[in-house]
């Protein structure tokens, strides 16, 4: 449950991110077929690209960036917004390559660095993308490194690599202890772990500063059955099924529950 919940973590920081791309194009007008007239063109074919894609109209999106990359394509903002849209067509190869040239444009950006990372993992390349989360997490100009960190866990977890996610969380909480992702993401490795008890403390603290949801009820109830708490466990099970009964859990709790009759 904990590497699909990431994945789709990372995909909704995706969408979001493309907010992030917008800035305000200058407002003087330039000389016609000057140097400044095409870059002032390019941000504004890259922000109208931006809001066809965010319209769902992605053959205008890529017809307006196209036109960008071809006015400046020397810039984070353009190459970014670029990776954002081929990523939306499902040219991986293309997606790719733009995220690349925004992260060497940008020149250390935490947030070109981060909106690339999350594409990186998301699409699999684990690694890179936990080498960029771990980069704009160094960096002094960026404000939330918790999230970083939990990030590039969220990465190495996917990839299989549980020690790594897990020094990764590790750090996220020691910059701020009540991170509330870096909490739930502990509680579900440490039960996968076999350590309940930590596990437990984990979902303990991350209750304290979030809201209850079907999955950490759930998580809840597999780790006191694995404490051997029973009615610690129905107790869950019973809040699952009166506060969330049409969730995913809930249905997954009535299958138990046919199973065994």
């Amino acid at each position: 449950m904990g590497i699909r919940r990431s994945l789709a973590t990372f995909a909704a920081v995706a969408l979001t991110a493309g907010a992030l791309l917008f800035a305000p194009a200058r407002s003087q007008a330039q000389a016609p077929g000057s140097k400044e007239a095409r870059e002032q063109a390019a941000e504004l074919n890259t922000q109208l690209a931006l809001a066809y894609m965010r319209e769902g109209n992605l053959a205008a999106a890529r017809e307006k960036i196209d036109k960008a990359l071809g006015q400046n394509g020397r810039t984070a903002l353009t190459q970014m917004a670029a990776g954002f849209i081929y990523d939306r067509l499902g040219d991986v190869r293309k997606a790719s390559s733009h995220y690349e040239l925004a992260v060497k444009l940008g020149k250390d950006d935490p947030d070109v660095l981060n909106n690339a990372a999350v594409y990186f993992c998301r699409t699999g390349e684990y690694k890179r993308g936990e080498e960029l989360l771990l980069q704009a997490a160094s960096s002094a100009l960026y404000r939330t490194p918790d999230v970083a960190y939990t990030n590039a866990g969220r990465c190495a977890r996917s990839d299989g690599r549980a020690k790594d996610a897990e020094q990764h969380y590790r750090k996220a909480l020691s910059i701020n202890p009540r991170q509330p992702d870096a909490l739930l993401e502990m509680a579900e490795l440490t039960q996968a772990g076999g350590n309940g008890l930590q596990a437990r403390a984990f979902l303990e603290r991350y209750t304290a500063v979030a809201p209850v949801t079907a999955a950490t009820l759930w998580l809840a109830r597999r780790i006191e059955l694995d404490l051997g708490d029973t009615a610690q466990a129905a107790r869950y099970a019973r809040r699952l099924k009166d506060e969330f009964p049409l969730s995913t859990e809930a249905g997954l709790l009535f299958d138990e529950e046919q199973a065994k009759q």
